[in-house]
């Protein structure tokens, strides 16, 4: 029988959550909680809901109980070459002021943050390849959760990952892995590396390096305000003079912060921190 939750017990969980990763996961967090999270109770022996937000405040265990909790009640949406109006942006106007810039050759360094299972940044790196084949690019995928990162390091991939992906291109980007399967080639995996890290860590922000660009496309949506205003000063202290910005194409910085500059580019609207 599934153990229920009073309202009490949601707003516990629910302030915990969003002082740890800052996600405000909105009025129907006390379903979602019951829905995901009782499996746990079952498996800790706990009673209520209320036991289990003692556990995760005040076990020895509590932190690795509440990295599984934020994986089982967050959202890994992804797939190859999502968003194609923006990604073309990025290919045709983005990557070559980038490389015309790069007076180092060291080639463009960008971060998808919230990567997910890791196809966002397999994508960002095949495009760099494709685009500045000479250029020692870098991608850093990061994520909250473990477990897909776990998939993104291992690059290989069902029939969900290219859902809107054309047969040819995937076949030409791709090598087979098994029936249904395939692999993210090694020149591609060479250029990305994957690091678990929380958004609201800002100060964790700095081991990533210089960074040119910084994918956070819908993740955003899913913060509680402080925390969006948080963690975008802080991407504005990580890039570069000029590096930009690619949020999901139902977010903005709106009522979020003045100091990104908006660049109207042929295909998409981005973010510039001004030169």
């Amino acid at each position: 029988m599934r153990i229920r939750i009073s309202p009490e017990e949601t707003r516990l969980l629910q302030e915990l959550i969003l002082e740890h990763c800052g996600v405000n996961l909105g009025v129907d967090a006390g379903f979602l909680f019951e829905r995901r999270l009782g499996v746990r109770l079952e498996a800790l022996s706990l009673a209520s809901f209320r036991e289990y937000f003692h556990y995760l405040s005040y076990d020895l265990d509590g932190p690795a109980e509440l990295e599984d909790c934020i994986e089982r009640i967050t959202t890994h949406e992804t797939y190859f070459f999502r968003e194609q109006f923006q990604l073309d942006a990025f290919r045709q106007e983005i990557i070559p002021q980038l490389v015309h810039g790069d007076a180092g050759g060291r080639g463009p360094a960008v971060w998808s943050a919230g990567c997910s299972t890791g196809e966002e940044a397999y994508t960002i790196a095949m495009l760099l390849a494709e685009a500045a084949p000479q250029a020692a690019s870098l991608v850093i995928g990061s994520d909250i959760s473990r477990k897909v990162l776990a998939t993104a390091q291992q690059g290989v991939y069902g029939p969900a990952s290219f859902r809107t992906t054309d047969d040819a291109v995937r076949d030409r980007q791709f090598l087979p892995a098994g029936p249904g399967l395939w692999r993210v080639p090694p020149s591609i995996r060479r250029m990305c590396s994957f690091v678990h890290l929380n958004l609201l860590e800002v100060a964790r922000y700095a081991t990533l390096g210089r960074l040119d660009v910084i994918f956070c496309r819908n993740v955003l949506i899913y913060l509680s305000a402080p925390a969006r205003h948080r963690i975008v000063e802080a991407f504005y202290d990580a890039l570069v003079p000029g590096g930009f910005l690619l949020l999901g194409h139902s977010e903005s910085l709106l009522n979020v912060t003045t100091r990104f500059d908006l660049v109207h580019l042929t295909s998409d609207l981005v973010y510039r921190r001004p030169a």
